[in-house]
């Protein structure tokens, strides 16, 4: 078998929101190994840059770039060799966030490098990956109701998920969210609420204000036949990078405003009514008092409650080293394309767990058919993915291949339970 990249070519796609994203396509000899770079809507400052054309969004730069100066650093190089190829690509770049060539543009080379050692091996991708032969699958967190960046501010929080925390196996994890899923729409269509839905593809409904989006999903969870918190909980995306003003908090659908202690006790009142285990986001990137404030009034909330770094560390090891001495997070996301490469998103994901601290590979809102992502979750043995909602064909494209997967595993798709907080 053949493991020398012998081509290398770029083009333009098109992702979920309609733009354009960079796919990358390797062959070593008769084996092909693709990559698509996805994009965020809600987006750290520390984050790795996209390199974009000025006008519609366009990646003919990337590609340009690509072409030039990554595709000849390919040729002839080994495909198994994924951390030696990510180390030139960074270095090639020569940009603290990858501003010159593109973390798109890198990212899509990365995971390309890494779908066509895989296929050279004649393995799927969680195979090739995983270290183990008990493998487990992870919790699915899927959104249920779309706001923020995400839906055009009709709500200030970005995302209101469930997680199927009582859910024995993968199957029956997805059959719960659809439930509540399919409860919360006939609950907004019997109060004439039902709008339309977001950028991935949860519900987009007409409410007044914040609370009542956290009240509508513990009503589709009870009417889906399921129990609050025993067998589904909820998950919020804060993105208060989103509100954050002159060191407070704007709430524009409560036409509310907050200091940040305010905005610490609004959260912690959420969180004691509601069945909420997962907070992402809570406070704005630079607002670390606030951040920690809160964190410990939910330590005393609930014991299984966790804080979620995503804007704060951006899939970046030493950003997760510092939360984590600071007191901030208990868990964080894992996006690849934060990174720029598959090498750096797993040093991130290796991090997390040196730290007992909950990794969860995630998706992004602008996002293809492409089910990289969850072949990552599965090879990496993460408790939890986040992938967006449980319709349209870019998020059922990972679900369903986690349904594949799952029938391939020992346990038949069981899920392992989540450790305790530490």
């Amino acid at each position: 078998m053949q493991y020398r990249i012998d081509s290398a070519r770029a083009r333009a796609i098109y992702d979920s929101r309609g733009r354009p994203t960079i796919e990358v396509e390797l062959r070593a000899g008769t084996t092909v190994g693709r990559g698509i770079a996805p994009a965020g809507a809600s987006t750290g400052a520390f984050e790795a840059h996209e390199l974009r054309d000025p006008l519609h969004y366009g990646v003919s730069r990337a590609c340009a770039a690509f072409a030039a100066e990554i595709a000849p650093a390919l040729i002839g190089a080994d495909c198994r060799d994924q951390q030696r190829i990510d180390t030139r690509l960074i270095a090639l770049d020569a940009t603290p966030q990858r501003s010159r060539l593109g973390g798109n543009t890198l990212i899509a080379t990365s995971l390309a490098v890494l779908q066509t050692a895989a296929a050279a091996a004649g393995e799927p991708l969680w195979r090739h990956l995983a270290t183990q032969n008990d493998l487990t699958m992870p919790l699915p967190e899927i959104q249920i109701i779309g706001g923020g960046a995400h839906a055009q501010g009709r709500i200030d929080l970005q995302d209101i998920m469930v997680l199927p925390v009582g859910a024995p196996d993968w199957p029956t994890a997805l059959q719960w969210c659809a439930r509540v899923y399919h409860s919360l729409a006939g609950i907004l269509a019997d109060a004439g609420q039902l709008r339309g839905v977001a950028d991935e593809g949860g519900f987009w409904p007409d409410v007044a204000g914040n609370e009542a989006v956290l009240e509508l999903t513990v009503a589709a969870i009870e009417k889906a036949g399921l129990r609050p918190l025993d067998d589904v909980a909820i998950s919020l995306d804060v993105a208060a990078n989103q509100f954050a003003r002159d060191g407070g908090y704007h709430l524009r659908a409560d036409a509310a405003n907050f200091t940040g202690a305010q905005w610490v006790e609004q959260l912690a009142r959420w969180c004691r009514r509601y069945p909420i285990v997962l907070v992402e986001d809570p406070c704005a990137e630079d607002d670390r008092a606030h951040y920690a404030a809160f964190r410990t009034q939910l330590h005393g909330l609930r014991g299984d409650a966790r804080i979620v770094g995503d804007d704060l560390v951006v899939t970046n090891a030493a950003r997760i080293d510092q939360a984590v001495h600071d007191g901030l997070i208990d868990a964080a996301l894992i996006k690849p394309n934060q990174a720029g490469t598959i090498t750096e998103a797993h040093a991130a994901l290796m991090r997390c767990e040196s730290h007992n601290i909950l990794p969860i590979v995630s998706a992004r809102s602008g996002e293809t058919e492409d089910t990289t992502v969850m072949h990552l979750a599965v090879g990496w043995q993460a408790p939890l993915i986040k992938v967006g909602s449980i319709t349209r064909g870019e998020r059922t494209a990972k679900w369903n291949e986690g349904l594949r997967i799952a029938e391939q595993l020992q346990g038949g798709g069981v899920i392992r339970p989540l450790p305790a907080r530490h």
